[in-house]
C-alpha cells in the first residue's frame, strides 16, 4: 500500500513530530515511548501504517528497532524505563510489531506466549493498579486492553489461540451487555464510547466492532450485531463519519471530525468483508 498524495501532508505533519519529546523517533532522550500523546511513538508508528506508509520505511524500522529493545526476556515490553511494567504495555507493543509484519518473529512469539498465560480467568487482562479506588468493579479485567491484547493474537499466525481469542471475545461481548465501568482502570460503554472515534486510538464502538469482526465465533452473536448495527447506523452513504478527535489531529485531512473519512470507510468495508 502506497501513501495517497492526498495524504502526504498528513504523514508529514506526523513525521514533524519526530523530536517533539527532545528524543529521536516521537520518544525523550531516555525512551518512554508512550509519552507525549497523540504523538507518542507507538502512536506515530500506527498513523503512519494507516497513512499507507510501508512497514519497511526507515523510520519505521527505526523506531521498531527502539520497540524491541524495550522486551525482556519473559516477553513483557518496558515502554517507560523505569516503573511497573503493564499488561496495556506489552499488549500495544505487541499489536503494532504485529501491524509491522512481525507477528511470526521468534522474539514476538515469546509476547505472545506470556499473553496466553496471563489471561485471566474472566477472558480478559488485568494490572493490580487501582487508580480509582477498590469495588466490585475491578474485580473484572480492563476491557481495552483486553481489545489491544486479542487483536495482537488474532494477527499472531499461531494456530493454537482460538480458545484464547474466544474467550477474551466472550468477556468483551459481556460488556456490552454490562455497560457501567469495570476493571481497575474504569471502562465503560456509554456516550462517549458511542462516538465513532478514528484513528484507532482507544476503546469506542468503531474500534470494538472492527477487531471483534475478525472472529467468526462472534459475529452471529447478538451483543455484537447490536454494536455493528449502532455502528451500520451512524454510516452516511456508506461512509464513516468521524464523530471524535483528539484536538491535536485536528489538523489532519485523514481524520477530520464531522466529515467522511475514507481511510476510516476503509475500515468499515474491511468490517463488512469480515461479516461476507
Amino acid at each position: 500500500m502506497a501513501v495517497d498524495e492526498l495524504f502526504a501532508a498528513d504523514v508529514e505533519a506526523i513525521r514533524a513530530h519526530r523530536h517533539d519529546q527532545g528524543g529521536d523517533y516521537w520518544t525523550t532522550p531516555d525512551h518512554r515511548l508512550l509519552k507525549g500523546s497523540p504523538f507518542n511513538m507507538l502512536e506515530c508508528m500506527q498513523y503512519l501504517l494507516e497513512l499507507g506508509v510501508e512497514p519497511q520505511d526507515p523510520d519505521l524500522q527505526a523506531a521498531a528497532a527502539l520497540l524491541w529493545n524495550c522486551q525482556r526476556p519473559d516477553g513483557r515490553f518496558r515502554l517507560y524505563p523505569k516503573g511497573a511494567i503493564f499488561p496495556c504495555q506489552t499488549a500495544h507493543a505487541a499489536q503494532v510489531l504485529c501491524q509491522l509484519g512481525q507477528s511470526c518473529h521468534p522474539r514476538l512469539q515469546v509476547t505472545m506466549q506470556h499473553l496466553f498465560d496471563t489471561q485471566q480467568p474472566d477472558g480478559g487482562w488485568r494490572c493490580e493498579k487501582y487508580f480509582f479506588g477498590r469495588g466490585p468493579e475491578t474485580a473484572y479485567s480492563n476491557p481495552y486492553p483486553t481489545l489491544i491484547a486479542l487483536d495482537a493474537l488474532r494477527r499472531s499466525g499461531r494456530c493454537d489461540c482460538q480458545p484464547a481469542l474466544e474467550r477474551a471475545a466472550k468477556f468483551l461481548l459481556a460488556h456490552w451487555d454490562i455497560k457501567k465501568p469495570i476493571g481497575p482502570c474504569h471502562y465503560g460503554i456509554g456516550s462517549r464510547f458511542m462516538q465513532v472515534e478514528y484513528p484507532f486510538r482507544g476503546y469506542n464502538l468503531f474500534l470494538y466492532v472492527y477487531v471483534l469482526s475478525h472472529l467468526p465465533a462472534v459475529r452471529g452473536d447478538r451483543r455484537f450485531l447490536e454494536a455493528f448495527h449502532a455502528l451500520q447506523e451512524k454510516t452516511v452513504d456508506g461512509q464513516i463519519v468521524v464523530e471524535r478527535v483528539v484536538p491535536k489531529l485536528a489538523g489532519l485531512s485523514f481524520c477530520k471530525k464531522g466529515q467522511p473519512s475514507s481511510l476510516a470507510t476503509a475500515r468499515y468495508r474491511e468490517i463488512l468483508q469480515n461479516l461476507g
